[in-house]
Parts: C-alpha cells; structure tokens; sequence
C-alpha cells in the first residue's frame, strides 16, 4: 500500500491517536516531570549517556533539534543541560503543552516547539545547516512511511560535523508481541521485512495501562536495521557509533520487568535486543 507523504489517513489516524494521549501523558506518574521542573532532566539512562559521551565538557553552545519531541520534556532536559533547542512534533495538543512547560520553567527564551510532521519540517523550519545534532528517541520512525526521506531531512538540517543522536525499539523485538509465547514470551506478530503499513485497532496506551484511546487506529511500519543504515548512508550520513540495548525505558512485553531509573528488561536470559542507538554525522566537507 503506497502513501502520500505529508497527508493522507495514515497521518490523520496516527495524529489523532497522538492527540488524545497528551492529556493522558501529562496526567501520568511514567512521564513524571518533577526533575525537569528542578531544574534536572528527565532523559532515560540510554539517552543520557549518548549524550554525555557526545559531549562531555556540556551541551552548553550546543544547537539540538528534536524531531516527533510529543509534550517536550526530553527537549526540555537537554535545554536545562545547557542547549538552546526546537522541538517538532505533528500533535497540537503535544506542542501546546511543550510551550506552556517551556513557559513554567522559564527557558521559552532558549526553545522553540514547531506544531509540524516530520515530513514537512523543512517547510516548517527552513533553517539548513543550522544544527549541531538532530536527537530523536524511542517509538519515532515506525511512524513514518519512509524512512530513507526520514534520514535526508536529518541531513538537511545537520551543519558540516553535526551529529543525529538516535535510538529506538530494535526491529529484531517488534516483530513479537503479548504473551502467547513459551513461558509468557511473546510471540510472533509481524515480519521482520515489511510490506506496507500494519493498520493495527489497540485502545490501550503504554503509559497509562486503564485508559482506553477512541481514536485507537494507528498505522505502523517496520524499518530493519538495513534499512536505517542504508538511508543514513544514501542521505550522506556516516555511522559512527552503534549498540544494543537490552532494556527499554517501557514496558515493551508483558513478561519483560523493571530494571531500575524506569528501565525494562527481560527477566532472565537475555533472548534479544531490545533497543538500539546510533550516532551518525554530517562529513565537514573539505
């Protein structure tokens, strides 16, 4: 099934599924904001390391632009670290409520939130070339469609040496789902190598586990490690680092456990990787 980039029903559906759990987000003790307004940061522990071994004398200079940022507390993390940042995201609700924190917390001086789909960023955003690193985490590119223009706007954004932070659910550990598994593992759900969008109806929501979504049709797609790869390289992006995470700050299965610092993981045997992270850049062109 081929989709327009930028409209269509894919990105209505996923939009006002997004919409509706803003409220339900900001309410819930999994995106407690009480060390963002301490003056701290909320980043999960694989994100703050990437960006600790990034730049470890401080983000303070630094320039960040955080693509499909949702209410913007991660953007408001490294902003309390010492960036200045704009955060995108396709969901009005979710930007509304980033500037009002941004407001709260007495840094809209030093972000931006721009209500636009990635797709359109460029539009939205004309600024090439304007930033040290693109950052982007956990349950973003399953979103999109096309995942090679994904990577171009990255580059388009990225200043000669800058750097995409980028870490997600390991396509090895979506291709399972539930329980229904040996022993309560799940089991298999989609294939690995997609063909089109899984149009999937789940009211559920992972951070708040008694809600129950209206707007519960979303559209997904599945991107293999091959894939990403491929599309930083043809973007002319370089890959410079890249690992596998065997906790996830969610509860991606039923039977996985809490690892500590909001962190979930297999409880026993390590089956597969759970999570990946990669650091590309921009080469400085000679």
């Amino acid at each position: 099934m081929s989709v327009e980039l930028g409209s269509g029903d894919w990105l209505e559906e996923n939009r006002a599924n997004w919409d509706e759990r803003v409220a339900l987000h900001v309410a819930s003790p999994f995106y407690d904001r009480s060390r963002l307004r301490a003056g701290g940061s909320v980043l999960d522990p694989i994100a703050q390391a990437g960006i600790d071994r990034m730049f470890p004398s401080g983000l303070d200079g630094v320039r960040v632009l955080h693509l499909q940022c949702h209410f913007g507390s991660d953007t408001l993390s490294l902003v309390n670290l010492g960036a200045t940042a704009v955060g995108v995201d396709f969901s009005r609700p979710a930007v509304e409520e980033a500037r009002r924190m941004a407001a709260e917390l007495g840094v809209d001086d030093r972000v931006r939130f721009v209500e636009a789909n990635v797709y359109d960023a460029r539009h939205r955003l004309p600024e090439p070339e304007s930033f040290d690193v693109v950052f982007t985490t956990w349950g973003t590119i399953g979103w999109l469609p096309d995942v090679a223009e994904w990577a171009r706007i990255v580059a388009w954004f990225l200043k000669p040496g800058g750097r995409l932070f980028f870490a997600d659910g390991h396509p090895a550990a979506y291709v399972f789902e539930g329980d229904a598994g040996p022993g309560g593992l799940p089991a298999f759900a989609f294939p690995y190598v997609g063909t089109g969008p899984d149009i999937i109806d789940d009211p559920s929501d992972y951070a708040d586990p008694e809600a129950r979504l209206v707007n519960a049709r979303t559209w997904e797609w599945m991107h293999p490690l091959g894939e990403v790869f491929g599309a930083l390289r043809d973007a002319g992006l370089t890959v410079d680092d890249f690992a596998e995470h065997y906790e996830l700050p969610w509860r991606m299965f039923p039977i996985t456990v809490p690892k500590g610092d909001g962190m979930f993981g297999w409880p026993g045997r390590q089956w597969l990787p759970l999570g990946y992270e990669l650091v590309a850049s921009r080469p400085v062109e000679e």
